[in-house]
């Protein structure tokens, strides 16, 4: 069942909301919806009270190691890092209390997918693909998606489609996927995505890109017929938007999960 997905994405040590297409090197074009007050810990305290599992913190560059830290020490097990993964340090990320660690660039090096990367990884968890979370974050090109890395800016050479799915998904437990053009803008999401992953993939799957309102959530719901879950970022209250109430995404959920307690008692 379709469920509202948090998140904590840190830029230069801070808690972020950013329009995902302007994240480069150079500082100078970055668009930031919100910088918070509140430190990385205070987002992992608030969504562990809430229960609010499968929630991903994402570094966004360098500088933010200290920061991802200290969420993932707040809610120990509750959360899923990504930003700088490699098999040098994916097992560190486990020890230090994350649920999950979650990959992309490196599993592209020049932009080609390397298998053998891949393998690498999953081996530095004791291949233990629960653990495991591939970002297949992608950008539109014409009809098509492809997946993105380096702070999306690198088209790889992965078509976003179910060749593509069916060949990752034996490595992981799940996919997280951005669509990075419709990142940070709150212009609504890419519905025609968000049904392609509902057919294509056979494990979990969260979708982040233009999320504005609870209306997105039933959409979501809608498209994929409960397969896909939303993160919601800049909308959010707690995140300086108008779009959203944290607290209305997350009576969503328990109300999303009453349904799916009272379905399965009647079904038995």
């Amino acid at each position: 069942m379709t469920r509202f997905r948090p998140c904590i994405d840190l830029h230069a040590g801070s808690v972020k909301q950013i329009v995902g297409g302007t994240l480069t090197d150079a500082d100078a074009s970055l668009k930031t919806n919100h910088v918070s007050t509140l430190p990385a810990g205070h987002f992992a305290t608030l969504y562990k009270e809430h229960n609010l599992t499968g929630a991903h913190v994402i570094m966004l560059g360098p500088g933010n190691q200290d920061a991802a830290r200290e969420a993932v020490e707040a809610w120990e097990g509750g959360l899923q890092v990504g930003g700088g993964v490699t098999d040098e340090n994916a097992r560190q990320w486990i020890e230090w209390g994350a649920e999950k660690v979650i990959i992309t660039s490196f599993l592209f090096p020049s932009g080609t997918f390397s298998l053998h990367r891949l393998q690498s990884v999953l081996h530095a968890l004791g291949d233990d693909k629960s653990k495991l979370v591939i970002d297949l974050s992608c950008r539109r090109r014409q009809k098509s998606w492809y997946v993105a890395m380096n702070k999306w800016q690198t088209i790889t050479d992965m078509e976003l489609n179910q060749d593509s799915i069916s060949l990752l998904e034996p490595y992981c437990s799940e996919f997280l996927i951005h669509a990075a053009d419709n990142e940070g803008l709150q212009a609504g999401i890419d519905q025609l995505l968000v049904q392609k992953l509902a057919e294509w993939c056979s494990i979990p799957v969260t979708y982040a890109g233009g999320g504005r309102s609870l209306e997105d959530l039933e959409m979501v719901k809608k498209l994929s017929g409960g397969k896909v879950d939303l993160t919601i970022g800049s909308a959010l209250d707690i995140f300086g938007g108008s779009g959203v109430k944290f607290e209305d995404c997350v009576k969503w959920n328990r109300e999303r999960a009453r349904i799916g307690t009272a379905w399965a008692c009647k079904e038995h």
